[in-house]
């Protein structure tokens, strides 16, 4: 599995990549491929508020239909409106042009909560 290690991570298998007081959110690499192949990604409202943890959006694949959870509270100020047309990016580039959103942090010391590398390679490998 591929665990980038400039990424930081939820335990629900969410990525966080950091610029500044804004996050872009994407599923990992481990997400996608349990998912299988992505048929439909519902992407969040932009504008929205948003808790930490709460559903955020939900993806469809041929196995299931999985929600995406927000790894920090904030507000959502860019989504990826080209998974509409591509929902198969989140298999093909889940760290690149399968990203789904850009949340404006809350709380910054709240990124501390989440995994890094190391820390998401031990849950997805334990």
């Amino acid at each position: 599995m591929n665990v980038p290690d400039d990424l930081q991570y939820s335990t629900d298998h969410e990525w966080v990549r950091v610029d500044g007081n804004r996050v872009r959110v994407g599923i990992t690499d481990y997400a996608q491929d349990a998912l299988g192949d992505v048929v439909f990604v519902q992407v969040p409202e932009q504008g929205a508020s948003v808790a930490a943890g709460a559903g955020i959006s939900e993806v469809e694949s041929t196995k299931s239909v999985s929600d995406i959870y927000a790894p920090v509270a904030g507000t959502i100020v860019e989504v990826n409106t080209d998974l509409d047309a591509a929902p198969e990016q989140l298999n093909a580039d889940p760290y690149g042009e399968g990203w789904i959103c850009v949340i404006e942090v809350t709380d910054t010391a709240a990124l501390a909560d989440l995994l890094d590398a190391d820390g998401y390679r031990k849950l997805i490998e334990g």
